[in-house]
C-alpha cells in the first residue's frame, strides 16, 4: 500500500492525537478546558515578550490599551475567544509601569555557573536596593523562592553581601501585586545552596567523562 504524505505535519502532535491519549476520557467540558489551556504557555511567552518591548523602548501601557493586547496575541495565533484583554491589563499594566518607573533592566540573565543561572523579567540595583519583579500571565499558584533564588544569583554574579542591602520582591498576578523584603539569612542559605550543589554537579560531571 502507498501512503498518503503529510510532511507538513511531520513532528507535530494532533490535540486529538495518540501521543496524548487522555482525551479519549474526557467529556465535552474537559475537552474545551484542555483544548483552551493549549495554549496558557503560549500567551504567557507572548505577554512576556510584550512587556519586555514595551520596558526597553519605555513604553508604558493603561488600561485601555486593550487593542494593543488583543492585536499581539491574534497576530501570533492565538483565537480571539481565549483573549481577555482586561484581565491581562490588570496585570501587565503596573508590572510594565513600575519596571519603567524604577528605571528596571528587563529579561536579565543571572549567572552563577552553567548550573544556576536564570532570567528577572525586571531587575534593578541602585542605592544598595535591590528590585526583582515577576510577571506571571497564569493564575496557578506561585512561590516567592523563584524571586528569592534570583535575588541569590545576583549576589553571587556580582559579590554583593545580601546583609549589606535591602531587597524588595515583586510577583505581578491576577490584578495583584505581593510583596516581601526577604530576610537576608535567607538569601544567604540560598547561595550556600547553590554553591554547594553547583559543586556536587561538577563532580558528577567529571565523573561521567
Amino acid at each position: 500500500m502507498i501512503f498518503n504524505q503529510h510532511s507538513n505535519f511531520e513532528g507535530q502532535h494532533a490535540f486529538l492525537g495518540a501521543s496524548k491519549y487522555s482525551w479519549l476520557n474526557y467529556d465535552k467540558e474537559k475537552l474545551e478546558a484542555a483544548y483552551r489551556r493549549q495554549y496558557l504557555n503560549s500567551i504567557g511567552t507572548i505577554l512576556h515578550d510584550l512587556a519586555h518591548r514595551c520596558i526597553v523602548n519605555l513604553v508604558k501601557i493603561n488600561k485601555n490599551d486593550r487593542h494593543l493586547v488583543q492585536l499581539t496575541l491574534l497576530n501570533e495565533g492565538i483565537p480571539q475567544g481565549l483573549i481577555d484583554a482586561n484581565s491581562i491589563l490588570e496585570t501587565l499594566s503596573p508590572f510594565v509601569n513600575d519596571a519603567i518607573g524604577f528605571k528596571m533592566a528587563s529579561e536579565q540573565i543571572l549567572y552563577f555557573s552553567d548550573n544556576a543561572f536564570g532570567t528577572a523579567d525586571a531587575i534593578s540595583f541602585e542605592n544598595n536596593l535591590l528590585r526583582i519583579h515577576d510577571y506571571k500571565s497564569g493564575i496557578t499558584p506561585v512561590h516567592m523562592d523563584q524571586l528569592r533564588i534570583y535575588a541569590a544569583l545576583f549576589c553571587l554574579e556580582y559579590n554583593v553581601k545580601p546583609e549589606k542591602i535591602i531587597s524588595e520582591l515583586r510577583i505581578y498576578q491576577s490584578g495583584q501585586i505581593i510583596y516581601e523584603e526577604p530576610d537576608p539569612e535567607l538569601i544567604r542559605s540560598i547561595m550556600k545552596k547553590i554553591i554547594d550543589s553547583d559543586k556536587f554537579l561538577n563532580k558528577i560531571k567529571k565523573e561521567e567523562r
